[in-house]
């Protein structure tokens, strides 16, 4: 599996965003709140990830920009937590990844939270599916 974040794997759909915050499950992970939800099999990949750093805590560009790409790398470095499940039920996932804290915490600790989220999110899809 390559190591990308391409434009098919971000999701931007407004009416699928809609979706996610009115119906989708959520769970916390400090610092962050995962929004999910289970959609129709109708993209090329299996998971649609939207990764959001609130301006209320962050009132600089530059500091949501550096926790953004730090969450960006740390996923797409560990997507295939996630991928490999999915792939073989023929699965597909939307998830918001929000960050809550209100201080920028260092880039190892939001890589090791990143691979505990998508464990979980891995777990609470095979869970759904049953």
């Amino acid at each position: 599996m390559r190591q990308t974040f391409s434009k098919d794997e971000r999701l931007r759909s407004h009416q699928l965003i809609s979706k996610l915050f009115a119906g989708g499950s959520v769970f916390y992970l400090r610092p962050f709140r995962v929004t999910w939800i289970r959609i129709t099999p109708g993209s090329p990949v299996p998971v649609q990830v939207m990764m959001s750093v609130p301006k209320y805590n962050f009132h600089r560009a530059v500091d949501r920009n550096l926790i953004r790409r730090r969450m960006k790398e740390a996923y797409r470095l560990n997507k295939e937590i996630v991928y490999a499940p999915l792939e073989a039920s023929g699965q597909h996932l939307a998830a918001c990844i929000t960050y809550t804290s209100k201080e920028i915490v260092p880039y190892e600790h939001i890589r090791e939270k990143i691979i505990l989220i998508l464990q979980r999110l891995s777990e609470e899809n095979e869970k759904v599916a049953r």
